[in-house]
């Protein structure tokens, strides 16, 4: 028998340790296994005569061999090694789209963004930075002398201040300060405080509720049923198949065209009874060009389509589907069935929808779930899916269910053309044209319905600058709305409930004091806590109840449960820009009336072309199919043509500067859970204002 050798090169290993194996895949995924050797003398004779006996066991059993124990230590410390050679890589990265976005010096405050009402809040802002810089100086300047006094002091304060000797400039300056802090800043402070508290336990017991509503859904399994019989399951024949017009607004979006035309054009329905209208917006001519040729392949492919173009934009979306549905040939049409640019509706949406009319002459609409084909893109995309599965799933949901009523989404919903026309047809007085005909159809008596297991995909924005503006109008228009539709609500023939839950619930719970609290409590009175530690703001508002209600908004997609502490960030930090577009909304500002189509990378166009292309086999017999090649580099140069830039968002960097003053002023006063919460939001705000949280832009 040959000697055996150890790692090390010495002959009989097998009296050295154990032998081990280890495995390594990579450099991050190891493991070792132990190896029996042979047995000596002694060993094999306690074998033979029964057990060996604890004092006699071999020295092997009980420590492990120091050079096996090295391998394990290298290997680990490789492992640490490479992960610190990752962060670094990340850091560097960060490092170096800092530098690009300060050496481009693109902002969010140039000509085109510029407006009075984001000026104003600006400028508030920053002066209030200053004010906490200086206020910081004095807190450190004082801590340094000793003068640091704790929170059971503070209402003894005059007394302290008489009895302790506070010689020098500096000392009656700040001692002058602490007295206008307790006597005239902190008690009106610590009443707005309780009064945003308030507001805050209010949404939350109403976003308990829904829950509690969705969670009774799943548990009964309440599900809206078409009251007619259907089809004959056997023959297939009978069934309800009424007049339905198909449109598509769409403006200037030359990347997802493509995709939205042909999957309407692919709808399960008979060919006589349905119209599709491409209703084209765009002021660019190539677009109108690609969009009218699109819709020409479709023409001669046999489907019934037909486009239109409008000079100009007046009234934006809302105008243009009234010119629509002021054509002739509408009025032999009994359902209008509506999709924006970038959705596409899967073949069986009509059938999936339209039943539900049948029999049920009180419904006015029936709207679908939204799916997205990019939730996974980015970290925005992410946190973006988070809030809308807790919007279909549970706000919507609820609201069909208890109170056939819901806020209409815009997209992926059947009207009855009935109910359009009762309520007043679209008008082009907000920018939520969706919301504001949803909200006379109710008035007029109109019932809803929501299907929450019929989706259609679409796109979420990947940039933050697109979602921005995006959350701008959704947050804006509401509140100019309600300006305009109050006297209608109060003046209408429904019920009380009916009326306060539209009134309270609707508009100014959830349009109006949701960002009112998350920017006011969170943003502006916890920072001044800090400077002015008299008002108390407790930890359980900071911390606890924030942290439940981000797990409450996380239940529909729990995939997203890794990301619940950048959700809970992520929402704090968006709440400037909703709290802006929220007053310039009620009260009429410059940017409340603003439509920016939003931007579309067309990632669903690119994902779905072959799809679509297998489609457009069946329909165009003898046509020459589209080269993919072609369509994928004409996507490409679309995308490069396109003038993209990552800009620095100067009031989200304002607030995160303030933020993480007012941690370094907690530090100071050893407050744990508001130190740590002013720093990670603080961060929050730093990242999104340097726009490192969505597409980055080389």
């Amino acid at each position: 028998m040959s000697p055996s050798f150890d790692w090390w090169g010495n002959k009989d290993a097998r009296h050295m340790g154990t032998p081990v194996v280890v495995k390594m895949d990579n450099p991050n995924n190891w493991s070792m296994v132990e190896l029996e050797g042979p047995l000596d003398d002694d060993e094999s004779s306690f074998l033979d005569d029964g057990p060996m006996p604890a004092h006699r066991r071999p020295e092997r059993n009980r420590n492990k061999n120091a050079k096996q124990l090295t391998w394990v230590l290298l290997l680990k410390a490789h492992r640490a090694a490479g992960c610190l050679t990752s962060l670094a890589a990340v850091m560097l990265g960060l490092a170096a789209a800092i530098r690009r976005r300060v050496a481009a010096g693109i902002t969010d405050t140039d000509k085109s963004n510029k407006s009075t009402a984001k000026s104003r809040l600006y400028f508030c802002i920053k002066a209030f930075l200053w004010v906490s810089v200086i206020l910081l100086g004095f807190e450190v300047a004082a801590y340094l002398k000793g003068w640091h006094f704790g929170s059971l002091q503070l209402q003894y304060l005059l007394v302290l201040t008489k009895a302790v000797d506070i010689k020098g400039v500096f000392g009656s300056i700040y001692s002058r300060w602490v007295l206008i802090r307790v006597e005239y800043l902190a008690p009106p402070l610590q009443s707005l405080t309780n009064g945003c508290i308030v507001l805050f336990l209010v949404q939350s017991l109403d976003r308990v509720v829904l829950c509690l509503g969705c969670l009774w859904i799943k548990l009964r399994k309440i599900k809206p049923v078409p009251k007619g019989n259907g089809p004959d399951p056997e023959s297939g024949e009978g069934g309800f198949f009424p007049m339905v017009l198909v449109q598509i607004p769409m403006c200037n979006e030359k990347e997802v065209y493509a995709q939205s035309i042909g999957a309407v054009c692919n709808l399960e329905w008979p060919k006589s009874k349905m119209l599709i209208q491409v209703l084209d917006d765009s002021n660019d001519p190539v677009a109108a060009m690609l969009i009218r040729e699109e819709v020409e392949k479709w023409q001669k492919a046999g489907a019934n389509i037909v486009y239109r173009h409008r000079v100009d934009r007046e009234g934006y979306k809302a105008g243009n589907l009234k010119s629509a549905m002021n054509c002739s040939y509408v009025k032999d049409y009994e359902f209008v069935a509506m999709f924006d640019a970038d959705f596409q509706p899967k073949a069986d949406f009509l059938l999936k929808t339209v039943p539900h009319f049948e029999d049920n002459e009180e419904l006015g609409l029936v709207q679908a779930r939204w799916s997205f084909v990019n939730e996974d893109e980015n970290l925005l995309t992410r946190l973006q899916n988070i809030n809308l599965a807790f919007h279909f799933e549970v706000e919507q949901q609820v609201n069909g269910v208890f109170l056939n009523f819901f806020g209409f989404n815009g997209t992926a919903g059947v009207w009855r053309i009935k109910a359009l026309e009762d309520s007043g047809g679209w008008l082009e007085r907000t920018t939520v044209e969706d919301m504001d005909i949803a909200v006379r159809a109710h008035l007029h008596g109109w019932k809803f319905i929501f299907l929450n297991d019929v989706e259609c995909q679409c796109e979420l924005p990947e940039s933050y600058e697109a979602y921005r503006k995006q959350q701008h109008r959704w947050h804006s228009g509401p509140m100019h709305l309600f300006r305009l539709c109050l006297p209608d609500v109060i003046r209408s023939k429904i019920s009380i409930w009916k009326k306060a839950n539209m009134i309270f619930l609707f508009f100014l719970l959830r349009k109006l004091i949701l960002p009112f609290y998350s920017f006011t409590l969170f943003c502006i009175i916890l920072p001044m806590t800090m400077f002015i530690p008299e008002a108390q703001l407790p930890a359980w508002v900071v911390c606890y109840v924030p942290a439940t209600m981000s797990v409450l908004n996380i239940l529909p997609a729990p995939k997203a449960f890794p990301f619940m502490i950048p959700y809970l960030l992520f929402e704090n930090t968006m709440s400037v820009t909703k709290f802006n577009a929220m007053i310039s909304g009620l009260f009429q500002l410059g940017s409340a009336y603003e439509w920016v189509v939003t931007k579309k990378s067309g990632r669903s166009s690119e994902g779905d072309l072959l799809s679509l292309v297998e489609k457009e086999k069946k329909h165009q017999r003898g046509e020459s199919l589209p080269n993919l090649n072609e369509m994928r580099e004409e996507i490409k140069q679309e995308k490069i043509k396109q003038k993209k830039h990552n800009r620095i968002y100067t009031k989200e960097l304002a607030l995160a500067f303030l933020l993480l003053t007012a941690a370094a002023r907690s530090l100071l006063a050893a407050q744990g859970i508001h130190f740590y919460f002013l720093l990670f939001q603080g961060i929050s705000f730093l990242l999104v204002g340097l726009d490192l949280i969505g597409e980055q832009i080389e």
